[in-house]
């Protein structure tokens, strides 16, 4: 028995039924694509022409109250970042040792993540040694060594520790740092030959960890307890020495 064939549909047909049926959604979507497309562009420009002013205020800026004023109008830009450091080294240079470590906190606390914050903690360790608190500027160098191994303040950080240690007599932490450095901061050589011969190159910091071992003094070998000087006895008495008789006295007959 013969089957009937389907139904031809024709897509241009659909297609207005379509549209007539969803043509409001339709609208109301692509306005909001339009609205987002302009929004962001809106947007970037307005970011980009307030990173602009941005950077030409922090470029005239000479005066603390002029970084002051770049940090409050453009807080969260590039340049109102870098204010803070600016601002810093001014104060820094000012012998305002406190202050400068205040606003290098400050920084610190709002750009966690920002790729100068290692530096920043160095910069207050350094503060600090200016100040004479020698063992909370150790502490930052170790704790920056520590949480940034792979940024190029780790190395200075550390040798940083080298006289700190010194000045406290703990000579074999100050070793070890050195020792450490050689290991981590020379470049790769030519390939070690026959000999066992380390090529590696010596970079800055390991070229200062050298020199910092040289002046070091060298370690002391532990040596036993000196043994109690055992004194022999004499073996004869020394013959007491008998003065001469008085004169007048008899002379004691020989037996």
């Amino acid at each position: 028995m013969p089957t009937a064939p389907p139904p031809t549909r024709d897509t241009g047909v659909e297609a207005q039924v379509f549209w007539l049926r969803f043509q409001k959604e339709i609208a109301a979507a692509l306005v909001v694509a339009l609205l987002a497309m302009v929004g962001f562009a809106a947007y970037r420009f307005y970011v980009n022409r307030r990173d602009s002013n941005a950077a030409d205020s922090l470029g005239s800026a000479q005066t603390v109250q002029d970084y002051q004023n770049v940090i409050t109008r453009y807080s969260g830009t590039p340049a109102g970042a870098s204010a803070y450091l600016l601002l810093a080294e001014k104060q820094r240079n000012d012998k305002k040792f406190a202050e400068a470590n205040a606003t290098l906190k400050e920084f610190i606390d709002k750009y966690s993540d920002h790729e100068f914050a290692p530096t920043a903690q160095l910069a207050m360790a350094a503060n600090l040694e200016a100040l004479g608190k020698n063992d909370e500027a150790l502490t930052i160098y170790q704790q920056v060594a520590t949480r940034y191994p792979s940024s190029f303040s780790a190395p200075l950080a550390m040798i940083s520790q080298v006289p700190l240690l010194k000045a406290k007599n703990r000579t074999d932490e100050a070793r070890r740092v050195c020792e450490e450095i050689l290991t981590k901061y020379r470049m790769p050589g030519q390939p070690t030959d026959a000999s066992g011969a380390d090529n590696r190159i010596e970079t800055v910091w390991a070229a200062e960890a050298m020199r910092q071992l040289r002046l070091l003094k060298p370690a002391q070998p532990s040596t036993p307890p000196a043994a109690a000087t055992n004194v022999a006895p004499p073996t004869i008495a020394a013959p007491s020495v008998v003065p001469p008789p008085p004169a007048g006295a008899p002379t004691p007959k020989k037996p």
